[in-house]
């Protein structure tokens, strides 16, 4: 049943606002630019772990100020085991499903040749299979999902934060490739009331992808 009809879901937190929207907004540019003026080189991996880590920065600069209620807004939020479990072999699914449907995004290619080089192997997994998808998941079904919910209902944030998400990715490719999974990710959102299987799927399914673009290249 959706968490719309679930009043437990939402009684031990305060629900995202237009607040933490705009603070989020305001920060993550003044972040961004920080971090390239201060990065030692302007490599991939830099440039990428510039990106991210300015996202997460935005994030927890937006919803500090509610405090102890900061971590249950965003999503995380205790959930059984089987919706975890179910979210990344379901993911798993669908990302064999999209490769077989079109050309591996430009975008992808290279972000996966960092993980080419033994010695990066590490950097990468944390990076692509860590940090990316903990923001990206903070991003849209944390603060995006839970204002859009907070205002229009699970139905409207599943939906709109899902396509969101693809958006995001502006490749139109990437972008094409990656919608499934966003629906995917949006509906454990929307189902559960938590973070914690979209979250959990979106690591095991990029964290894969690097260990494959690493150990089973040609």
């Amino acid at each position: 049943m959706p968490t719309d009809h679930n009043p437990l879901i939402h009684n031990d937190s305060r629900s995202i606002g237009g607040r933490e929207i705009v603070v989020f907004l305001a920060a993550l540019p003044l972040f961004l630019l920080a971090a390239y003026w201060l990065l030692p080189d302007r490599s991939l991996v830099s440039l990428l772990g510039g990106f991210f880590g300015a996202g997460l920065l935005a994030v927890i600069v937006a919803v500090a100020p509610l405090g102890p209620v900061a971590l249950p807004a965003l999503g995380f939020r205790a959930v059984g085991w089987r919706p975890v479990l179910f979210g990344t072999l379901g993911t798993a699914a669908v990302s064999i499903a999209v490769s077989q449907v079109g050309p591996e995004a430009e975008g992808v290619k290279q972000a996966m040749k960092i993980a080419h080089e033994p010695a990066a192997f590490l950097i990468s997994l944390a990076l692509l299979g860590g940090l990316a998808p903990l923001v990206e998941e903070l991003v849209f079904r944390g603060l995006l999902y839970g204002w859009l919910e907070s205002r229009w209902g699970g139905g409207v944030a599943f939906v709109a934060s899902s396509l969101a998400f693809a958006a995001a990715h502006v490749e139109p490719a990437h972008a094409f490739l990656v919608l499934p999974l966003g629906l995917l990710f949006g509906w454990l959102r929307w189902r559960t009331g938590s973070l914690w299987p979209s979250l959990v799927a979106h690591m095991a399914n990029n964290g894969l992808a690097v260990t494959a673009a690493a150990y089973l290249q040609v």
